[in-house]
């Protein structure tokens, strides 16, 4: 029997059951994993049955587990289940330990009593015997005519049935008398306390088994096999549809917890617009989306949890592999072929602020099946679908989210908690338009054409690119690498995001995944220098207004958080979305990021050197000092400085975000000398008054740094002071000037650098244990770092090949994530991720750079 053929209410019911965080699945034997027959001795299960229990046991954050009446020892013998499955005997009050409830002489003494009452009931009716256990003895009847078998089973009601002490439990055609409690549902509910699960599933198909449906709730499923009156919610007929449901749920749940088919991160492509970004599947599936703003709650969360996250997707009716998807050059719009068939998609800048838009436009000349299945706030809305005229409506949610598609025809199905529509389109009939609207109720023709909107939605990508000044190394890439910096901007605010998505993982089915969403101040200030030096300014002079107002909210410029959200507010408490497996089934998926409360050291470095790129910049546009550096920029240095004079002493977490005890990490360090040098400089060159401390307080730092940073051990400037562990950061000893390229230390630092850290394409931010479990990938920035290292030092050659290999691991449309695996050759982290970007276009620029000398 296939899955199939189960009733499609048992499916919905084991599908949605496939999903719970931490499940345990529970059955009773006989009857259920094992026909009933006429000698239970032979009573032996199911094979499907056994191997599909097995394999659910076996999983990731699930328990398996047969209780039944039978004695523990004689079930173990007979059913032969594997040690992952545990095993309950005597109706659930005989576990591996021992029995719940101690037996005591009396209650031995009691128990030879009903054995021997019953051997007397036996021998007066052929048909019927006895079966000691432990704990209990029971009559069976089974082999009786029916005459025998209801004298025999009134017989024993009438007599030991009615002692003190006895505990009756009747099944079917048998009688049990045990002189302890016995509950299956007690039994449940210890097992469920114990696998800390979040829902159970429990297939019985005796009297004695709705002591364990009754005490199902919530999200917990019953099945009851064969007939009779039942507690359970759903039911099947037969041992062969107790092997299907298994095979089924433990399809379900392998998929689940693996994110089954999940896409190549370096294969993902980003959408965006001044507002908010999503992300696309190679095959045209948005697998991401936020609102309503790119850091809040996911509407499709199918990159971290498959389609029941929610997905909205694109495909011609015969199935088929898409030939490419591509950006139209200069914009953000994204297209992706098939033959005879294409899909564009961009993000709408004509919508106000609280609205998050997508259109996408289908042509072709063969018919395209659209499926729609928006689960907001991470599938945790239980959503219904209205078909309107004009399109959809999604109802179930705080938020009012509309699909105009006028002229589709959808038909929208239930899985018993979601809908999902479904639509067959004709593009050869003319372009059939989809436009989701998030945050309004909307569902009129745009005022605009939607060809205006989309040439509005280019222009504005492509008028911005075509002013930059871009380097003539890999000129295409840096042309993308440079809108997707712009593209992780948020123009209401000003702020710039770390990466689009949160919790990609740094070890594909590790625990390392973490929320990017936000804005660091560090990664911001370093993106907007990296637009800077292409000769775009303007996001540079709105992030630094951005930190201005995050600052009015602080007593002192050196309690400035890591990070904060989009708005400059802290961060919410950083939690577990355990209803999603994650990508590829890399658990836990987290949102918000416990690093904000971090103490991270280095942060006002950055903003420094942004100030001195945007200064020289207007200068060079031919502003005077006064305008080239304001006041109000010049006020945001001298609170930087303060800030590093009242705290660069102290030990930190780093610029790696280490979750475990602070040290004084030499590359922060280095960014609090990188502040006051920094800003000595725009002192003397802007004609800015700086304090009388400044210089002595870059000389302390630096000194402090060349005594306790340098290890002879190692041959290396390493991580922190108190240890010999190699750091690519602390390459910016020389990177920053602090010591000159030529100083042998620094050269002796980036020897050491290569050795320790690099390997193949890929350079390691460090090797050392940080506290958490599993690895993770190599950093692109730190291989970015290598490759200005290798310049530094005169080594151009290994800097171009190292800069290749960079180049060579972009994924098809040119986005970088955070991390590469040079083994399995596959990008990790979250994507795109703008310190790999902004490593990219430095690297390019000063090998442009070096080339003219």
């Amino acid at each position: 029997m296939s899955a199939q053929d189960l009733p499609i209410e048992v499916r919905r019911a084991l599908s949605t059951l496939a999903r719970t965080p931490r499940l345990l699945v529970a059955s009773d034997y006989d009857g259920v994993l094992a026909p009933i027959v006429s000698d239970p001795d032979k009573a032996y299960p199911d094979g499907e049955s056994v191997r599909a229990l097995r394999s659910l046991a076996i999983l990731p954050f699930t328990a398996a587990a047969v209780v039944s009446g039978r004695a523990l020892k004689d079930l173990a013998v007979l059913s032969r289940l594997p040690a992952e499955v545990q095993l309950v005997g005597s109706h659930g009050s005989e576990f591996d330990a021992g029995f719940v409830h101690p037996i005591d002489d009396r209650a031995r003494e009691l128990l030879a009593r009903i054995v021997t009452s019953l051997g007397d009931v036996v021998s007066r009716h052929p048909g019927t015997t006895v079966e000691a256990k432990p704990a209990s003895a029971a009559l069976h009847v089974r082999n009786a005519s029916p005459e025998d078998a209801e004298q025999a089973l009134d017989a024993v009601r009438g007599d030991a049935a009615t002692w003190d002490g006895v505990q009756v439990t009747e099944g079917k055609a048998v009688i049990e008398l045990a002189v302890i409690p016995t509950d299956k549902g007690a039994a449940l509910d210890v097992m469920r306390h114990q696998q800390a699960a979040t829902a159970a599933l429990y297939i019985g198909d005796d009297v004695t088994d709705e002591k364990a449906f009754v005490r199902l709730q919530g999200p917990d499923v019953g099945i009851k096999v064969g007939d009779g009156v039942t507690a359970a919610e759903y039911r099947i007929d037969t041992t062969d549809d107790v092997a299907a449901a298994l095979a089924f749920l433990l399809d379900e749940r392998r998929t689940w917890l693996s994110g089954a088919d999940a896409p190549r991160i370096e294969r993902l492509t980003m959408l965006a617009s001044p507002r908010t970004v999503a992300l696309l599947t190679p095959d045209a599936t948005v697998t991401w989306l936020c609102h309503p703003e790119p850091d809040s709650a996911a509407v499709f969360a199918h990159l971290l949890g498959g389609d029941a996250a929610g997905h909205f997707s694109v495909r011609p009716r015969e199935s088929k592999l898409p030939l490419s998807q591509r950006y139209i050059d200069g914009t953000m719009t994204v297209q992706t072929r098939w033959a005879r068939l294409s899909v564009l998609d961009y993000l709408p800048h004509d919508v106000g602020v609280g609205r998050t838009d997508l259109t996408r436009v289908i042509s072709g000349t063969v018919p395209a099946v659209v499926t729609f299945a928006p689960r907001p706030e991470f599938g945790q809305s239980q959503v219904s679908l209205e078909v309107t005229e004009d399109g959809l409506r999604v109802h179930g949610t705080n938020e009012p989210y509309v699909l105009r598609s006028p002229g589709v025809e959808w038909t929208v199905t239930s899985d018993g908690n979601q809908e999902t529509a479904t639509a067959v389109v004709d593009p050869s009939q003319g372009e059939v338009v989809l436009e989701l609207r998030c945050g309004t109720e909307d569902i009129d023709p745009s005022t605009m054409p939607e060809i205006d909107r989309r040439a509005q939605s280019e222009s504005y990508w492509s008028d911005w690119v075509a002013d930059l000044t871009l380097p003539k190394v890999k000129p295409d890439l840096m042309k993308r690498s440079a809108l997707t910096l712009r593209g992780l901007v948020h123009a209401d605010s000003g702020s710039i995001m770390a990466a689009a998505t949160t919790s990609l993982p740094e070890e594909i089915g590790g625990v390392r995944n973490w929320d990017y969403r936000y804005c660091w101040l560090r990664d911001a200030a370093l993106t907007a220098s990296a637009l800077v030096r292409l000769g775009s300014l303007g996001e540079a002079e709105d992030y630094l207004d951005w930190v201005h107002v995050v600052l009015e909210t602080l007593p002192g410029p050196e309690r400035l958080h890591p990070l904060y959200t989009l708005w400059g507010t802290s961060l919410p408490t950083e939690a577990v979305i355990d209803t999603l497996p994650g990508y590829a089934g890399s658990r836990p998926v987290r949102v918000g990021n416990a690093a904000n409360q971090q103490v991270q050291l280095d942060v006002f470095g950055p903003i420094v050197e942004l100030i001195s790129d945007l200064a020289h910049a207007r200068e060079a546009k031919g502003f005077d000092a006064a305008v080239a550096l304001n006041d109000r920029d010049w006020e945001l240095v001298q609170a930087m400085v303060e800030a590093v004079e009242r705290r660069w002493f102290e030990p930190d977490h780093g610029i790696w975000e280490i979750r475990d005890n602070p040290r004084h990490h030499v590359y922060s360090k280095v960014m609090g000398w990188v502040t006051v040098d920094r800003a000595l400089a725009l002192s003397e060159h802007f004609g800015r008054p700086a304090a009388a401390g400044w210089k002595s307080l870059r000389e302390e730092i630096r000194d402090e740094v060349l005594e306790k940073g340098w290890n002879d051990e190692v041959r290396s400037f390493t991580a922190a002071y108190d240890g010999t562990d190699l750091d690519a950061a602390s390459l910016h000893i020389g990177l920053s000037g602090l010591i000159s390229p030529e100083d042998e230390r620094f050269r002796a630092t980036v020897l050491a650098t290569e050795a320790g850290l690099r390997t193949g394409s890929t350079v390691y931010r460090y090797h050392h244990d940080d506290g958490l479990p599993g690895t993770e990938g190599g950093f692109h920035l730190c291989a970015a770092w290598l490759v200005e290292a290798y310049l530094l030092v005169g080594a151009r050659e290994p800097a171009e090949a190292l800069f290749t290999q960079l180049v060579d691991v972009a994924g098809p449309t040119g986005l970088l994530s955070e991390e590469f695996d040079p083994v399995a050759e596959r990008s990790l982290g979250n994507h795109p991720q703008a310190y790999s970007h902004i490593g990219l276009l430095r690297c390019a620029q000063l090998l442009a750079a070096d080339s003219t000398r």
